[in-house]
């Protein structure tokens, strides 16, 4: 684990909590710059930067979905998955509330509400993952069997790419 400075947000909690082994990463934040503009600034691949999607199905109930960076989310696939009529992404504020984190910054670890977390199974072939930290320009560095380890999602085969 990095002795370097980083915010102590509630997933970096999670993550010392549960003796997870880690690195953090602070690149200075761009609006809109999303996976492209953070792996460009660490210098990795935009596939192993992970996005965390806060997204709801027609009743209203919240799922995180964690994709690679350089692919989108088949909703329509994810719903079939679920058994729902449509999954679609949740509204910012509402992510906010369900997480507790800003768009931008929302990380998988420690949201204030629970959530069904899907996982992009491919993603467990990487050696070597970064997901945001909790804040926005501030990502984590671990393995991927460590947020399947965390998290327990269920692996999803949803990806398209973009």
């Amino acid at each position: 684990m990095s002795k370097e400075k980083f915010p102590m947000t509630p997933a970096i909690r999670l993550l010392r909590e549960n003796n997870s082994a880690f690195t953090g990463h602070l690149y200075p934040y761009e609006e809109h710059g999303g996976t492209a503009h953070s792996a460009q600034c660490l210098g990795v691949d935009e596939h192993s930067v992970i996005k965390t999607l806060i997204m709801e199905d027609e009743r209203k109930q919240p799922l995180i979905v964690l994709m690679h960076g350089d692919r989108k989310v088949s909703t329509r696939e994810l719903a079939r998955r679920r058994g729902v009529k449509t999954v679609t992404p949740c509204d910012p504020a509402v992510a906010n509330k369900h997480t507790g984190y800003l768009v931008g910054g929302t990380s998988p670890f420690g949201t204030r509400k629970a959530m069904p977390v899907y996982l992009e199974a491919s993603i467990l072939d990487l050696p070597r993952i970064y997901i945001n930290g909790g804040k926005r320009g501030f990502l984590v560095g671990l393995a991927p069997t460590e947020v399947q380890r965390l998290l327990q999602p269920t692996l999803v085969q949803v990806a398209i790419e973009e």
